[in-house]
């Protein structure tokens, strides 16, 4: 059960996963069918055995009681036959079932990028509508609304805290809007503002931001505790993150990869990716700063980035291999990056092999994980960060989606590692949810077992671009 602290969804106790039993059950039934199917029509041709027949010869009556025993046995209403009809029908049933849910939640999730897209092109009306909603309200309700309204205005950011929402409306209307731009100015923003979702509008929007080439410089390797503590939990994931965000900073974009050898000789690799530290507008040259707001803007519409290049790289560096698995760990835009890069998995773009993806506070919804890999994302439930994509994480059995409260009063309190995101690993490994503990059971090779003896080397890169 989960702890109380803690909501999970998604992985393999979610819906998802049912939906994926119900298909396995679909075809063990289609197998089970066709294997009866071809046993009752070989037990058919019993019936036209010429030994069988030469034997009515001598028992007319035998062969005759034989045969009316065999066709009840294949044929009757218990028979064989209509066995095989029955399993089939329930395979064409329960595949039904799982496509027409799986049909239903895509349905839904275009229609509310479509309706989000409407508001934002046709604003006036969204903003009328609004407004007749707040007069409504506050009709209805004078003095609740005189005490949300006093709280929006003494403290505006903690308010936006309480109601995240409000950011999953605002970035999933951005598309829209940028649509009535391209529009209005004939055409000339079109390139660059226009899309039907935020992922479709963030790629055009990417292209103000020139992504250039991977820099990666070697840095001595960090020897200190926390980052060569062989981790055991995902507490001890959160503590090395933390520590290569704090040694990143605005002008320079440091990583490090872990290569954990285990006591019987085998080697795993964590990489871990802090968040963003340069906010440059577009335009001008490349920004030599890989973790840079372009980097927000283009791997939330599903580009390669020069980061991920600059972290496939690293890896290389490190020593590891296509076959070597591989975890990445990422804080805000560093587990954008890393989702991405699990989605790209043993493609040239990002040539490993990619396990197991563990984020914190980071908008992922539409990086389209492969299922080969498994997803830990913790979020604050006062983390505005994990709304910038307008999209809650589906139910798939690969991705676990946990959320936890913890209210600092600010968007940056809410949105650290240290801070937030430390009390939400420490109460994931307090629980005992099914689907963080299929979590641990895939990702064991990134973890240190009771009593085992391990080593840690943490190796760091300074990543840039040109």
């Amino acid at each position: 059960m989960s702890s109380p602290e803690i909501s999970v969804s998604g992985g393999a106790g979610g819906i998802e996963a049912e939906l994926a039993d119900l298909v396995a059950l679909a075809r063990s039934s289609s197998e089970l069918a066709e294997e009866l199917a071809s046993t009752s029509l070989t037990c058919h041709g019993l019936l036209a055995d010429p030994d069988l027949l030469a034997s009515a010869v001598l028992d007319p009556a035998g062969v005759a009681r034989f045969s009316a025993a065999l066709l009840d046995a294949l044929d009757g209403p218990r028979g064989l036959t209509v066995l095989a009809a029955t399993f089939a029908a329930r395979a064409i049933t329960l595949q039904g079932a799982a496509a027409a849910y799986e049909a239903a939640d895509a349905a839904l999730a275009e229609l509310a990028d479509t309706v989000d897209w409407a508001q934002g092109f046709f604003w006036p009306a969204t903003v009328g509508g609004l407004l007749l909603e707040g007069a409504g309200r506050l009709l209805a309700d004078p003095v609740g609304t005189a005490v949300d309204t006093a709280a929006l205005v003494d403290d505006p950011e903690r308010w936006l805290t309480e109601h995240p929402g409000v950011v999953d409306e605002l970035v999933g209307s951005l598309p829209g809007a940028g649509s009535l731009v391209g529009v209005l100015t004939g055409g000339l923003a079109s390139p660059w503002l226009c899309g039907g979702d935020v992922r479709s509008a963030a790629r055009r929007l990417g292209l103000l931001w020139p992504d250039g080439t991977p820099v990666v410089t070697t840095l001595p390797d960090d020897d200190k505790v926390g980052a060569v503590t062989p981790p055991r939990t995902v507490a001890d994931l959160m503590v090395a993150l933390n520590r290569r965000a704090t040694a990143s900073r605005a002008e320079q974009d440091q990583i490090d990869v872990r290569v954990l050898t285990h006591a019987d000789g085998t080697r795993a690799y964590i990489v871990d990716i802090p968040g963003t530290a340069d906010w440059s507008l577009p335009g001008g040259p490349v920004n030599p700063q890989t973790h840079d707001l372009g980097t927000n803007v283009r791997v939330l519409g599903g580009d390669v980035t020069t980061r991920q290049e600059a972290i496939a790289e690293a890896l290389r560096r490190a020593g590891a291999g296509p076959s070597d698995p591989v975890m990445l760990v990422g804080h805000s835009q560093g587990g954008m990056v890393a989702a991405q890069a699990a989605h790209d998995a043993r493609t040239p773009a990002f040539d490993f092999d990619v396990r197991s993806v563990v984020t914190a506070g980071s908008p992922i919804a539409r990086a389209g994980v492969p299922p080969s890999v498994q997803v830990l994302a913790l979020e604050n439930a006062h983390d505005v960060v994990p709304h910038l994509d307008s999209r809650k994480n589906d139910d798939d059995p690969n991705v676990t989606t946990v959320t936890f409260d913890v209210q600092r009063g600010s968007i940056g309190d809410n949105h650290g590692i240290a801070g937030a995101y430390q009390y939400g690993a420490e109460a994931v490994d307090r629980s005992d949810d099914p689907s963080i503990a299929a979590f641990r059971v895939h990702s064991a090779p990134f973890f240190v077992r009771p009593g085992e003896q391990a080593t840690v080397v943490a190796h760091v890169y300074e990543i840039g671009r040109k």
